[in-house]
């Protein structure tokens, strides 16, 4: 039993606001102990459950807070960025299930630090769904057979979670107040949930289901201002829709993946 684990930072119990997520800050050493403990959590669970083998991908911003000395030694980490899968790098067919530690909800919704990929983006689409970075990275995990199997994060990802991976598990750890406050879970009922979760989703991993899209694999991207729609726009094979939205389709999701990328970076320009 292969179980991958993408990993992120805000929606971890504790982590509400961004001097907490940013490696030069002084809240950061904190927040990302708990992030470690919460991965660890959901490792035990998995192996738990049934796994054989567990990857991590270390998926929050430059990609390299996942400590390997704190790390459960039973799995391995990928990290270190830029990566050219970002937060699903290191994952292929075979694996059985994909668990998302430290999720939050896409940008525009009412989640603590709620966003997608980036501050630039207001809303992204898929096949015309809104969709954040679950939705983005579950699709990229079905092309490959791979179910979503447990998310983890605040109650505004689990009215997100329930809308795009249903059957998959949900660990609750807080419940957003405004997008830098939330009510926590404490660390350690946080971590006991996120166990359970994921022992639940490995022994259930066969009964999931994969996330596809509805038809041919388009994103569409809003951006905050013309100015980084017109420089996403220069991604090549892109369509601008409107003065803020840029759209990218092709037939093989693994493209439009890619494209999303390019966008979202060139807009930084």
């Amino acid at each position: 039993m292969r179980v991958y684990i993408s990993a992120d930072m805000e929606g971890t119990a504790g982590v509400t606001g961004i001097l907490q997520t940013m490696p030069a800050e002084k809240q950061y050493d904190a927040a990302r102990s708990l992030m470690i403990a919460e991965v660890n959590a959901a490792i035990e669970g998995a192996f738990q459950g049934g796994a054989t083998e567990v990857r991590v991908n270390d998926s929050h911003d430059g990609m390299r807070n996942l400590l390997l000395d704190a790390l459960d030694p039973r799995a391995e980490l990928v990290s270190g960025a830029p990566k050219p899968l970002s937060m699903v790098e290191g994952i292929e067919a075979g694996f059985d299930v994909m668990l998302c530690t430290g999720y939050h909800s896409m940008a525009g919704s009412a989640g603590t630090l709620a966003h997608t990929y980036n501050g630039l983006v207001h809303t992204s689409r898929l096949c015309g769904r809104p969709v954040g970075e679950l939705g983005l990275n579950a699709a990229y995990a079905g092309l490959l057979g791979v179910p979503v199997g447990l998310v983890t994060g605040d109650d505004v990802l689990q009215k997100e979670t329930a809308e795009i991976v249903p059957w998959a598990k949900f660990a609750l750890v807080k419940w957003a107040a405004s997008r830098y406050a939330a009510r926590n879970l404490s660390h350690a009922r946080a971590c006991e949930e996120i166990t359970k979760g994921a022992e639940a989703a490995v022994r259930g991993a066969k009964q999931m289901q994969v996330f596809t899209l509805p038809g041919r694999p388009e994103v569409e991207v809003t951006f905050l201002n013309a100015a980084q729609a017109g420089l996403a726009a220069l991604c090549p094979g892109s369509e601008r829709t409107s003065p803020l939205s840029v759209r990218f389709a092709h037939d093989d999701y693994r493209e439009v993946f890619k494209a999303f990328r390019a966008m979202i970076t060139l807009a930084r320009d």
